[in-house]
């Protein structure tokens, strides 16, 4: 149980990090590949690195070194709740400061708006390369899950804050994978005759 509570937020603060750095590495990529193409553009040089991967890298490192910090300073812990309910001890795990595990969301929401900003001002690149629009609206439902999760997962108690927040994660998790592969999927299983070379050429020649 104690291996349990230390693990269970920081486990997933490490890994929620790691997918929305991911995703804002993508966004990163798309923004400087599209200013690279301006003739004269100082993006040019940038477009050799692997930005994405040092993105990735550098915003999941920031997390661990929270959660590290965490866990040292000021660790969850087993707590027994007599008041919640008459006649009942209910076993939970207590977040050990509440400063730390706010930070850690605020960090993951600060990743997801980075994502969205950075996907919005280049919404309106041309389709054929663009996954901008995909990204904007992803992290547009993420965003809006964790922040509707916040109110209710503070007024609740018990095993019902262990199920609001499943509920945030999962909604979320399917947010940002149905939003950025379902139309992959699509174009590759229902429309498959739209997946070649030569449509997305002509694609890029009419935009």
């Amino acid at each position: 149980m104690d291996i349990t509570c230390l693990l269970r937020q920081t486990f997933f603060g490490v890994c929620f990090s790691i997918s929305l750095s991911s995703v804002l590495g993508k966004t990163v990529t798309v923004c400087i590949a599209f200013k690279a193409t301006k003739l004269g553009s100082s993006w040019v040089k940038w477009v050799s690195f692997k930005v994405s991967n040092y993105v990735v890298v550098i915003s999941s490192s920031i997390q661990v070194l929270l959660c590290v910090t965490w866990l040292l300073v000021s660790p969850p812990y087993v707590d027994y709740d007599h008041h919640s309910y008459s006649g009942k001890v209910i076993i939970q795990c207590n977040e050990g400061s509440d400063i730390w595990f706010y930070s850690m969301l605020a960090y993951l929401g600060l990743l997801a708006a980075m994502s969205f900003v950075l996907a919005f001002m280049v919404r309106t690149l041309p389709d054929s390369f663009n996954e901008a629009k995909y990204i904007t609206f992803s992290m547009l439902v993420f965003c809006s899950v964790w922040i509707s999760m916040i109110p209710a997962y503070l007024s609740t108690r018990g095993k019902y804050m262990v199920a609001v927040e499943i509920f945030a994660i999962l909604t979320s998790c399917a947010s940002v994978l149905g939003c950025i592969f379902l139309p992959k999927l699509y174009i590759m299983i229902l429309r498959p005759e739209l997946n070649t070379r030569k449509i997305i050429m002509q694609t890029k020649s009419i935009t």
